[in-house]
């Protein structure tokens, strides 16, 4: 899997996030295993990047069905609620 083929953030809701700059500016995030964004930092300065084009670097998300090899192989994935949730996530 090249970076081209790995899936974008497509929303990220959590307002919360030092990342979120209306929608995630991180340049990779990892779902964690618990299908939190492990990327999440509750900071009151702002980071991440300028271009809008996050993509999910890593998911330890195992049981989920987007989940080969703790790859991420959805198309695009949607973050949201209060704890930064992965909104894709799909049990096997």
């Amino acid at each position: 899997m090249t970076t081209i083929d790995l899936p974008l953030v497509q929303d990220c809701s959590v307002s919360e996030c030092s990342y979120n700059n209306n929608g995630c500016a991180a340049g990779a995030v990892t779902i964690g295993y618990g299908r939190t964004c492990s990327t999440f930092v509750p900071l009151s300065i702002r980071g991440g990047l300028e271009r809008k084009s996050p993509v999910v670097g890593a998911c330890q998300k195992a049981d989920c069905s987007f989940n080969t090899d703790l790859e991420c192989t959805a198309s695009a994935i949607r973050v949201g609620s209060t704890s930064a949730d992965c909104l894709t996530y799909q049990a096997r």
